[in-house]
């Protein structure tokens, strides 16, 4: 073998063994399951389980509406329950709480790490100046944000009327930050908005908005990130902790 073709041979063994070792930067589809602390990562595609969290409950009533007298956590569990209902056929659904119970927020990040291979859904409804109506969606993860981007759709969708409402929200809270599986606040409106806390009392409306979440859900299981823009960029931040910003 003469001196170049040996040389030749050696630089390309070289560069080959080189290139094996080096890491990979596409994302794979196992890298969008299971769980992960930061979640820098591709939207969940092909998952099975739903973890539906109804907000508040038991002690905690959250808002009350002073036009109805309808309290948050009974509206919201009743959206959860409608929400559940429509995804159980196809998912694996699991419900945070099914009655009037109170569950701490870290023990509510606790139970959803349980679950590899899912995503969390806590349906909430809001409160603020009497102006504001229409949807929230509240999300931290990379990873979380397309079925973000598609549950804020739908609901908005399915809202007749907006106003002032801030739409997405990148905001770091126990239940946007801590989980180690993608996860979701959903501020279903305003019951502090006359017409708006109205139109919530009406089960035909929750069954409304229930359905549009539930499709968002499908879609994001069938094609994850696929039509819903750009991820953002990853941001390395400490849990939440009670100490922080009222939740």
């Amino acid at each position: 073998m003469s001196p170049f073709l040996k040389s030749t041979l050696v630089l390309s063994a070289a560069a080959f063994l080189a290139s094996c070792a080096a890491p990979s930067h596409r994302p794979s589809i196992a890298s969008s399951s299971g769980r992960d602390v930061y979640g820098h990562r591709p939207g969940p595609r092909g998952f099975k389980t739903v973890i539906i969290d109804a907000g508040h409950g038991g002690k905690d009533s959250g808002a009350v509406s002073p036009f109805t007298g309808l309290k948050e956590k009974d509206l919201a569990l009743d959206t959860a329950k409608r929400i559940a209902n429509n995804l159980s056929r196809d998912f694996k659904v699991v419900m945070m709480r099914s009655d009037d119970t109170f569950v701490e927020l870290d023990d509510r990040v606790a139970r959803a790490n349980q679950y590899g291979g899912a995503i969390l859904v806590s349906m909430h409804y809001n409160s603020s100046a009497s102006n504001i109506r229409g949807p929230e969606t509240y999300f931290w993860r990379v990873d979380s944000h397309s079925l973000a981007v598609r549950c804020q759709q739908a609901m908005a969708q399915a809202c007749p009327a907006e106003s002032g409402s801030r739409g997405m929200v990148r905001r770091r809270i126990r239940l946007t930050r801590n989980p180690e599986i993608p996860c979701l606040l959903l501020e279903g409106g305003y019951l502090s908005n006359a017409a708006e806390s109205r139109m919530i009392a009406d089960a035909g409306y929750r069954q409304k908005l229930a359905n549009a979440i539930a499709s968002a859900i499908r879609t994001q299981a069938a094609i994850g990130d696929a039509g819903t823009g750009p991820l953002p960029l990853p941001i390395n931040a400490p849990p939440s902790r009670p100490t922080d910003a009222r939740e």
